[in-house]
């Protein structure tokens, strides 16, 4: 069995598992609030479901981009810069107050 000899094998799963939680949660977020980004932000059906979907593509592309960009420049960097980027990014969807702004975020 492999063992780093630096790291913790349980705070490493965690750290995991709390980024992964805070992603799930945020999908969830955005089903749930769809409606209401309908009526507060004047959305067409298909507006709506663009919002889900820019959401999973731009997801995809970046985790392409950071797992090259996690080889070239230390994983612990990467991860701690990917989870304030993805805070601040929801933290802008969250503030939205027309649509363009939320495909802006």
């Amino acid at each position: 069995m492999y063992r780093n000899s630096r790291g913790h094998p349980g705070r490493i799963l965690a750290a995991v598992a709390v980024a992964q939680f805070a992603v799930a949660l945020d999908l969830s977020v955005v089903n749930v609030a769809l409606p209401a980004m309908r009526g507060a932000l004047g959305f067409a059906p298909l507006g709506l479901s663009w919002v889900v979907h820019a959401y999973a593509l731009t997801l995809g592309g970046f985790l392409l981009l950071g797992g090259r960009a996690a080889d070239l420049f230390g994983r612990r960097r990467l991860f701690v810069l990917g989870l304030a980027v993805f805070g601040l990014c929801s933290l802008a969807g969250g503030v939205a107050q027309a649509p363009w702004q939320l495909i802006a975020a």
